[in-house]
């Protein structure tokens, strides 16, 4: 279940894609450990990774789309191995995930536009080995695009002049090309967006600072009386607003995998080193709670992985006529990555002040693994969005047919046609009870099947008022009972295909029930809550169906990962 570098083969994916995956296994191990942390202690650029990544090819592989690939066979955006390198990037370190994951969001309103010359320039940057740069938030609006300062002045050439300022911009020091939100000064409204590229090599291009203290070079940069040229427009208008929310549902992907990677890398040093350690005459795993802490967060790292391996087979296989990738990306976003946060949290209980130690990986996940629920959105944006889904998702059921498994290797050209930013109210999905039903034997399934049903008879019978509607606090807290319904319907969907054993998918389900009964308490607890709502949050706090037995078949597979994986010193 656990990405082990000794082991990795990608054997689902093309040859090319598993040669370039091996080579970035390798670098980051031949390097070793010892390298890894003191370059993030002492904060080094990462510029031999970004020398690696140019000499392979890596990054223009993998991110330039087959129609601007110039005939080679092995350029595309694929979104089921771009996955697997974000997960391995995560396993290694945020920072080297970081320079991909803002290529990726700079990269978007370049691919999304029909300007060829600046498709055809950022194919030939990616070619030589350029990262880029995604310039939307700003110091004073984070990115509240509504309300951007970048303002664009027309020239009498015909273009125009800019002059603001970004923050938050990763690559911002070395970015080939910078997309940058901004409003036109002459025009108001909607129709006075634009989305244009500019060089951070410019002399009109003034950078700041990196506004973070690590080796991530996080920017603030300035453009003063900075040229913009017909041919560096990629979007005006309302096109440059949905290119703006577009591309974030393209980048907003990677961050579960990057959670789903430290996850991992820190599961390996805590497993390894509990499991050998002996305390009171006892290993450390002996004591029950300790065991329980481990099976908890091995369970929650299963189901990270499976609903976000789900998650991409909608991505891949959307149109204009299924979005229901629209609900699944915020989710995996908000949801996987806080459960990152919550195996780095059951481990750390565990090893304690080991996990504080300057030589071990676990140092920099602890430290990492709070950034990515914050990062693309916070939690409550994206919860906010999931909402919006909730009544079609569970009153409304729409004949689709099946989603397959996605692992050819095919160019996900649909990203960048994704069209308007809006109608999310028309969007319908598919009987998520089919899940459930067909895993119906499992007992915590069933137990967690009768909570998610509870969610309906809620809806009918006790909805939000509108004062309630108008509550966000109360709202969010509904957001997080609707989150878990669709959470274990993709997990189901995605153990039914890779056919995972009944003994971990109902210890999975063990944790969902419980994460279902405390936030049923939470809502209880809202101060707006009415006695028929508070009737019934207390109706859905379940005890999980207890079974020691399988519960030690889960935690031998979890003792058997001691000393299963150590990087290279």
């Amino acid at each position: 279940m656990l990405f082990d570098p000794n082991s990795f083969e990608g054997t689902h994916l093309d040859p090319e894609s598993r040669r370039l995956l091996r080579a970035t296994i390798d670098w980051f191990e031949e390097r070793g450990k010892r390298r890894l942390i003191a370059d993030d202690q002492s904060r080094v650029w990462y510029a031999e990774f970004l020398e690696f990544q140019a000499r392979e090819k890596l990054f223009a592989t993998f991110l330039t789309p087959a129609a601007e690939g110039g005939g080679d066979p092995d350029k595309r955006w694929d979104a089921t191995r771009n996955a697997v390198l974000s997960e391995i990037l995560g396993f290694y370190g945020l920072q080297y995930w970081y320079t991909w994951q803002v290529t990726v969001l700079g990269l978007g309103p370049i691919w999304m536009s029909d300007n060829a010359a600046a498709k055809k320039r950022a194919a030939d940057l990616l070619d030589a080995g350029a990262v880029f740069a995604f310039g939307l938030s700003e110091k004073e609006h984070g990115a509240d695009v509504y309300s951007t300062d970048m303002v664009l002045t027309p020239a009498a050439d015909g273009g125009f002049v800019a002059n603001g300022g970004k923050y938050y911009i990763g690559n911002g020091n070395v970015a080939g090309m910078v997309s940058v939100f901004g409003r036109r000064a002459d025009v108001e409204g909607p129709d006075g967006y634009v989305f244009f590229a500019v060089d951070s090599g410019h002399p009109n291009y003034k950078l700041v600072k990196n506004v973070v203290d690590s080796q991530m070079f996080v920017s603030e940069f300035r453009l003063e009386d900075y040229p913009v040229a017909a041919e560096d427009v990629l979007h005006t208008g309302a096109e440059a607003f949905s290119a703006a929310l577009n591309t974030v549902n393209v980048g907003k992907f990677n961050l579960c995998t990057a959670s789903i990677g430290i996850s991992e890398h820190a599961f390996y040093e805590a497993i390894t080193h509990a499991h050998n350690r002996v305390l009171y005459g006892k290993r450390v795993t002996e004591f029950p709670h300790v065991r329980q802490n481990f099976v908890d967060a091995y369970a929650r790292l299963a189901a990270m992985k499976l609903f976000a391996d789900r998650s991409v087979d909608y991505f891949r296989t959307a149109s204009p006529e299924d979005r229901r990738y629209l609900l699944f990306n915020p989710i995996t976003k908000m949801k996987v990555t806080s459960e990152g946060e919550q195996v780095v949290d059951l481990l750390w209980d565990v090893i304690a002040a080991k996990g504080f130690e300057k030589d071990t990986y676990f140092s920099m996940a602890g430290r990492d693994i709070g950034a990515l629920p914050k990062l693309e959105g916070t939690v409550h944006v994206n919860l906010a969005l999931v909402l919006k889904f909730m009544p079609a998702y569970l009153f409304q059921a729409t004949e689709f047919t099946d989603v397959p498994t996605v692992h050819e290797p095919k160019d996900d050209d649909f990203f960048w046609r994704q069209g308007p930013a809006r109608g999310l109210g028309s969007i319908r999905f598919h009987d998520w009870e089919a899940a459930y039903r067909r895993f119906a034997q499992v007992p915590n399934v069933a137990r967690f099947h009768q909570q998610a049903q509870a969610l309906r008879t809620l809806l009918t019978t006790a909805a939000p008022d509108a004062e309630q509607q108008a509550d966000l606090d109360f709202l969010l807290t509904l957001g997080q009972l609707f989150t878990l319904v669709v959470y274990g319907q993709l997990v189901l969907e995605q153990a039914a295909l890779t056919d995972v054993d009944a003994d971990l998918l109902d210890q999975i389900f063990d944790v969902l029930v419980r994460d279902y009964s405390a936030w049923a308490v939470a809502l209880h607890g809202k101060a707006s809550s009415t006695g028929a709502q508070q009737e019934w949050a207390l109706g859905q706090v379940r005890k999980p169906v207890v079974d020691r037995e399988r519960f030690e078949r889960v935690w031998e597979r979890v003792a058997a990962l001691s000393g299963a994986y150590e990087m290279r010193p």
